[in-house]
């Protein structure tokens, strides 16, 4: 019921339209019943008296009803979508700014082909239920009433004969409703898996290549388009029981009326052209029943999708604290003050690390891989939320739990190791730093990543296409990009996630001078995988197993003999060899 009263609740902007289309529906139900009740005077009245003139007065109404019930069926196909269409549109904007707000953690446990289906297929399905529901249920139901009506004045015992029936057409479709629910839920999640595996694939189509694992991604999709058949299979078999169990109840409608109609002919109790009507009358009926039970099978593919759209929308979207305040004036000195983290309450990726970093200065944190220097950089931004005995988080003495999410984030800058770039133009990606930029200030942040004279050297400068992910484009120039970003965005701190470590060394050089130059004058976090471009750090600190081991400046720890000096030993010996 209250999934019921969200669908309903789609309605509501357009409820002057959705009444027009149901009382279109209604007036094309009355039209329907039109024709019997014609027909029965015409075979018990006009042509027996010879009433030529009424017989045709009587054909021309029906034609001219027949040419309004077409007006309205076009009324309601044409407007009805629409409203179903209107109302998709807003559930896909409900929920996209809904994803937008889901924190880092639904998006490490759900992929994205998955989401998209959400956005299209699940939500195209419900749009054909919002408009196809209320009319068929209406249309039906009325033409039901009307045609029961209207054949109990004909001769109320033939009449509930016939629809006893009913009751038995009811409790076969309940009884096989909720396996084909069951199935066709089944179905939709084994379609998401499909949507998927293509946008893994497709997105990763140029290591697919370069491994030469086509015949690998062939098998994988494979995989899940069987399990789409198997669940198909499945959804088709429930359905299929419940349409040959409902439409043969159906059909023994036709042979009450040709057993039952037949006697009662033969006795006298009715007429010939009675019985006429009552078969016409009859197939009136048949038909709206058929209508439901077609309806099911849509029922069920909106009511599934529906659910599945809710199932996101339930989600615990990332929200402030109450009475939490807006980060202003920031100079950037940074603590973090006995910080523990897991994820998923598994095991402790960090463990109580405190860390301070006064205003301007260059804080860099090396260890091994999976020791816990990533996390750090995301707790900062309140990517990820501390829990109640995970520590604090500090940035100007202000616990961040107690401060608005977007005010913190828009005062930090990132750089990653993976660029993500938008599909669209080098002026758009360089914009999202801040939309509200004029075009000279970004030509200067451009200036500044040193990445402005490539860009005029292009045939649409700035407007050029770079493609998804920005495939046209370098390593090293999809980096200067986002540095480009970061300078438009003018944070007060930074954070530059192993930002250098995807490029050759000749592109790092260059890129770790546009990365100085963004450092300058701001509280700077460095991961770093290259132990050559944190020489200069104000600190280095020695992460290794969610723990602080070592910290002191390059020389000190080079001076320690720890393990910061076995990992540089180590790198520079291994550059020795490739070098």
């Amino acid at each position: 019921m209250k999934m019921l009263k969200r669908f309903i609740s789609y309605y509501k902007p357009h409820r002057k339209m959705l009444l027009l289309d149901m009382l279109a529906a209604f007036f094309i139900s009355v039209i329907g019943m039109v024709y019997p009740v014609v027909t029965n005077n015409m075979l018990n009245d006009y042509i027996p008296g010879k009433k030529y003139q009424t017989i045709v007065i009587a054909g021309v109404t029906v034609l001219a009803l027949y040419i309004i019930r077409m007006l309205l069926r076009y009324f309601v196909q044409y407007y009805g979508h629409v409203i179903g269409v209107k109302m998709q549109s807003e559930m896909r904007k409900d929920l996209f700014n809904h994803l937008q707000k889901l924190p880092f953690g639904f998006y490490d446990n759900n992929e994205t082909g998955r989401i998209m289906s959400r956005l299209t297929s699940d939500l195209f399905d419900v749009c054909e239920l919002a408009h196809h529901g209320p009319e068929n249920l209406l249309i039906s139901s009325v033409m039901i009433v009307l045609s029961f009506t209207y054949l109990m004045t004909i001769d109320w015992i033939l009449t509930l004969i016939i629809f006893a029936c009913v009751p038995i057409l009811v409790a076969v479709s309940l009884h096989y409703r909720k396996a084909m629910n069951d199935a066709f839920a089944d179905r939709r999640k084994s379609n998401a898996t499909i949507n998927a595996s293509v946008e893994s694939s497709v997105t990763g189509i140029r290591v697919t290549k370069a491994y030469t694992n086509s015949e690998l991604e062939v098998k994988k999709f494979a995989k899940g388009n069987n399990e789409f058949v198997s669940s198909s299979k499945r959804a088709y078999k429930a359905m299929a029981k419940f349409h040959s169990s409902t439409t043969f109840i159906v059909d023994v409608f036709n042979v009450f009326i040709l057993i039952a109609g037949g006697l009662f002919l033969y006795a006298g109790r009715i007429n010939f052209a009675d019985y006429s009507t009552f078969i016409v009358s009859v197939n009136l009926f048949i038909s709206p029943v058929n209508t439901l039970i077609g309806f099911m099978e849509q029922f069920q593919d909106g009511a599934s999708g529906f659910k599945r759209f809710v199932e996101i929308m339930d989600e615990k979207p990332e929200c402030d604290a109450p009475d939490a305040k807006a980060l202003e004036n920031v100079e950037g000195n940074i603590e973090f003050r006995d910080v523990t983290y897991s994820y998923n309450d598994s095991k402790e990726v960090l463990h109580n690390v405190n860390l301070k970093i006064e205003k301007g200065k260059k804080l860099a944190l090396v260890g091994p891989s999976g020791g816990g220097k990533t996390t750090l950089c995301h707790l900062l931004p309140n990517f990820y939320k501390l829990g109640d005995n995970g520590g604090s988080i500090f940035i100007d003495g202000k616990n961040i739990k107690e401060l608005t999410l977007e005010s913190v984030r828009k005062n930090i800058g990132i750089v990653q190791q993976d660029v993500f770039l938008f599909a669209g133009t080098i002026r758009e990606n360089i914009l999202y730093g801040r939309p509200d930029a004029t075009d000279e200030e970004i030509y200067e942040a451009a200036r500044r990543a040193k990445i402005h004279d490539y860009i005029m050297t292009l045939e649409k400068g700035y407007d050029t296409e770079i493609g998804e992910r920005g495939v046209k484009l370098s390593g090293g120039q999809k980096q200067r990009i986002s540095i480009a970003r970061v300078f438009l965005k003018n944070p007060a701190i930074l954070i530059l996630d192993e930002a250098t470590s995807a490029l050759d060394n000749t592109t790092e050089v260059f890129i770790q001078q546009s990365l100085d130059e963004l450092c300058r004058g701001r509280t700077t976090l460095v991961v770093a995988h290259r132990l050559s471009t944190i020489r200069n750090a104000d600190e280095i600190v020695v992460i290794m197993n969610g723990e602080v081991t070592e910290r002191g400046t390059h020389e000190e720890l080079m001076a320690a003999d720890g393990v910061y000096k076995n990992l540089y030993a180590l790198q520079f010996r291994d550059n020795d060899v490739f070098e």
